[in-house]
Formats: C-alpha cells, structure tokens, sequence
C-alpha cells in the first residue's frame, strides 16, 4: 500500500499518475479498440479488421498497453497455432461505457462539424 500512498489524483497537475492513463486510453486506436472489444471477445486479426485502418504494429502496442493498465485481458490457449483472444476486464468495459456515449455523439455532430471545418477553410 506504500506505493499508492504517493499517487496524485489530478489530470490537470503534471505530477499527476493519471495523466499516462488517461494519454493511453483516449488514444485513436484505444478508444477503437476498447468500444470493438465492448461488442465481445476478439482474436487479434479478426479485432483488426474490426477497427479499420490500424496496423498490426499499432493494434499490438495499444493491446500492450491497454492490458498493462488493467483494461484488457489477454488470453493465449496453447495449441498450434496459439490462440489468443482479448476481452475487457470490469475496469476496461467501465472506460469503454463512457467512451460509447463519446462516440455516438460525435457521429451524431458530423454534419455542425463539416460545416466547422468549411467554413474555416475559407477564412
């Protein structure tokens, strides 16, 4: 428990041990992954077509990280080949709830966003 003694709980102070979280999770392919694996388990290519665009490279950092952070479950079978499937934990399905919301209401604003973007474009 000594550890946590030392932990700051505020984002905006740059001493604060949330900040690595928070960079983590709110990163592109974070957020996409965390609301694909909301959906259920995947294995690893079948989450990477899920979320479109990302390398393999990119998919395997952000499951690294998302599984040292306690968000993501990793689970290999050993069989041949391996099997590997991810899945959230409690604390990784909890951030993908608020992440949802987020989502919906950006594609939702699409249209006030275009119009955003346009018109800034001709200034």
């Amino acid at each position: 428990m000594e550890e946590f003694e030392n932990l700051v709980a505020d984002v905006f102070s740059r001493k604060c041990t949330s900040r690595t979280v928070l960079e983590t999770i709110t990163g592109r392919w974070a957020i996409l992954a965390l609301t694909a694996l909301h959906e259920g388990p995947y294995r690893f290519n079948a989450l990477r077509r899920r979320v479109d665009g990302v390398s393999e490279k990119m998919l395997s950092q952000t499951l690294q990280a998302l599984e040292r952070d306690g968000m993501v479950l990793r689970m290999a079978e050993h069989t041949i080949p391996p099997r590997v499937e991810y899945s959230l934990t409690p604390l990784g399905r909890e951030a993908a709830e608020f992440l949802i919301p987020l989502i919906a209401w950006l594609e939702d604003r699409m249209p006030e966003v275009a119009a955003a973007r346009e018109g800034y474009q001709g200034r």
